[in-house]
């Protein structure tokens, strides 16, 4: 596939556009030096700056015509015709070995497993079960006894290396599975939201090879996620206009579950647009 320069400038500024209006709130934010115990994550956990979200990419295999300037950018290769650029997926895959493996294996091995759907978001309790000290320095909406009795109420279930890793040590023996990084392609599901939300850190680790089209779609999906994660969590944050969801009731449990199960949804369709955008054809002869 090619795209002629006046096409592609076109969709680069409508990216451009896209991106800044994602990213808004935040950059505004940080000309005050003001925290956001929500949305500052996306930001500093992905450690992707939005000026780096706003540069856009065609993805592996499509020729940029006129694009002499983007022949010397990382992953780039000159295309078939004189002046033209494209991601050369080739070039990252050699350079990036293991990375590219670990992306591919969490995406196929995430991708052919069903979703698990009775964590309840469980895992941000856990942070804080029988902790001194909290994350974020915000009340707890049910006080520290509260917390504590829902997390010994109920069974840990957290599949996700990345959550668990941040368990207090008390909490680390009730998940119902231990876990280790080296593990964490064995048990990653698409019912997870933190799996949900990492789509976003395997298209900006493949950088040029996602359209940027996709990456903001990610983007979108990973920060719908982190507003669920944060509601279903044990702090206070009506000081941020958060609703809670509260988990430790049945309506709670419900909606937490019905809100996750889209996600899973909107992550499946990601994660197989990522394979397809990176692999192209031999992502669906390996599906």
């Amino acid at each position: 596939m090619s795209l002629d320069r006046p096409d592609w400038l076109l969709r680069e500024e409508a990216h451009r556009e896209r991106a800044d209006a994602l990213t808004a709130a935040h950059r505004d934010r940080a000309t005050r030096a003001e925290k956001h115990p929500v949305w500052d994550f996306l930001f500093t956990y992905y450690s992707y700056k939005p000026a780096q979200l706003r540069r856009w990419h065609p993805g592996a295999g499509v020729e940029l015509a006129d694009a002499g300037e983007r022949v010397e950018w990382r992953w780039y290769a000159p295309g078939g015709s004189a002046g033209s650029a494209v991601p050369d997926a080739d070039a990252f895959g050699r350079e990036k070995q293991e990375l590219a493996a670990l992306i591919e294996r969490m995406l196929r091995r995430t991708a052919s497993r069903p979703g698990q759907f009775g964590c309840f978001g469980l895992h941000e309790w856990a942070m804080v079960y029988r902790a001194d000290e909290h994350r974020h320095a915000v009340p707890l909406r049910l006080g520290q006894a509260g917390t504590d009795a829902v997390v010994e109420n109920h069974d840990l279930r957290c599949t996700h290396f990345d959550a668990f890793r941040f368990f207090t040590p008390e909490a680390v023996p009730r998940n119902r599975t231990p876990l280790h990084r080296d593990d964490q392609p064995l048990f990653e599901q698409p019912g997870c939201l933190h799996a949900g939300m990492d789509l976003y850190k395997w298209a900006t680790k493949l950088g040029p090879l996602i359209p940027g089209e996709l990456l903001l779609d990610t983007f979108e999906l990973a920060r719908d996620i982190r507003l669920l994660d944060m509601e279903a969590a044990p702090y206070d944050l009506s000081a941020w206009d958060i609703t809670p969801v509260p988990i430790e009731t049945p309506e709670g449990k419900a909606e937490y579950v019905r809100r996750q199960r889209v996600f899973a949804e909107r992550g499946t369709a990601l994660r197989g647009a990522l394979l397809n955008a990176w692999l192209g054809e031999s992502a669906r002869e390996a599906a």
